[in-house]
């Protein structure tokens, strides 16, 4: 079981505050990091100056010189401070975890989602006031580019590779003419990768989010594969008049959906003879034991602050929230009309857990 933190005393509970207003400190300057592009000048050009930082982003200096100082003194940055004026780099580790966009390590955008509902704070203490919600449109760009960049480099390293380990999945989507659907595709990535991993299959992907929609469009240009995908703006429900298909994925998704099962069903009822459903969504933990480990708190962050306020912005809600147990999938499922719900032998694979469900 995970110990919890010591709140026995005032002082112990001041001090992890303390230290969680520093983290989010921290959380937000790497926010501006990495929307003003002065970690990918680091990279680029570091070790530089406050000065030569500014001007090789066109940004103000006085602003970079205090927010360099602020990551030396976090331990992100490193400061060469026998030199007048310090020169400041980038190490290795940083680099690649804050810009390298193909790094199965990356989290670079990763308080893009936190900036994205912080903005909106107002609304979502309204919304917690009144049963209402915020929605993924309401958002904006930074949620929707943070996911699909958080994603993509397992979609694009390691999803083909794990599905060719489940032998009657690979099998079905590599049979010339198979049609694939992917429901709540969010930037395409998912989509792409199952293309260019099955070149003889067809792929059909659904999404709410209009904007997600010309993204997801984008990426499949840039991949050449839009000869074979077709990105459509409809629900989940909206599967049935795209079908038959040999399997609906529904990547990192259901939970956002307000009324899941009747997506879940829509989905049963798209499926080909002997067609199977694969749903995507986090490896939680089974049981609420109250302290928790890491994995559960940053999604409960996420449920807080973006998905469940999203879900219950489309009454009636569900409410899923991202913190979405093993049971309440195989709830949903079976309300849907699957009859059976296993956990695919998928595993290191991000924050994820593979689900199918069969009719």
């Amino acid at each position: 079981m995970t110990t919890a933190p010591d709140t026995s005393t005032a002082d112990a509970f001041a001090e992890r505050i303390l230290s969680s207003a520093i983290a989010t400190a921290e959380t937000m300057s790497i926010y501006l990091g990495e929307r003003l592009g002065w970690y990918r000048c680091l990279v680029d050009h570091g070790p530089v100056t406050a000065d030569e930082l500014a001007t090789l982003t066109e940004t103000d200096a006085r602003y970079a010189r205090e927010w360099l100082e602020m990551q030396s003194a976090y331990g992100i940055v490193d400061a060469d401070v026998a030199q007048e004026p310090p020169r400041f780099s980038l190490p290795p580790g940083a680099a690649e975890a804050l810009t390298d966009t193909s790094s199965l390590a990356y989290l670079g955008t990763l308080p893009r989602m936190f900036a994205a509902s912080f903005v909106h704070l107002p609304e979502l203490l309204a919304a917690y006031r009144s049963g209402g919600g915020v929605s993924w449109a309401e958002l904006g760009a930074d949620a929707r580019e943070c996911q699909a960049a958080l994603n993509k480099p397992w979609f694009d390293r390691e999803l083909a590779p794990a599905l060719a380990c489940v032998d009657h999945l690979h099998e079905r989507m590599s049979t010339p003419g198979a049609r694939i659907a992917d429901v709540g595709f969010g930037g395409g990535h998912s989509t792409v990768a199952l293309a260019q991993a099955y070149p003889d299959a067809t792929f059909v992907g659904l999404d709410v989010d209009e904007e997600s929609v010309h993204m997801a469009r984008r990426t499949a240009a840039d991949a050449g594969v839009s000869d074979r995908v077709d990105f459509v703006l409809a629900d989940g429900s909206g599967a049935l008049q795209h079908g038959p298909f040999d399997v609906v994925f529904a990547f990192e998704c259901l939970h956002d959906m307000p009324r899941p099962v009747e997506v879940l069903s829509a989905a049963r009822e798209a499926l080909a003879p002997g067609g199977t459903m694969v749903v995507m969504d986090e490896a939680v933990s089974d049981e609420f034991t109250g302290p928790a480990d890491d994995l559960d708190k940053i999604m409960y962050g996420f449920s807080v602050f973006v998905c469940l306020p999203d879900s219950m912005s489309s009454p009636p809600s569900a409410a899923t929230g991202t913190v979405m147990r093993r049971s309440v999938l195989e709830r949903y499922a079976r309300d849907a009309g699957f009859s059976t719900m296993s956990v695919l032998p998928i595993e290191d694979f991000g924050f994820f857990r593979f689900y199918e469900l069969t009719r």
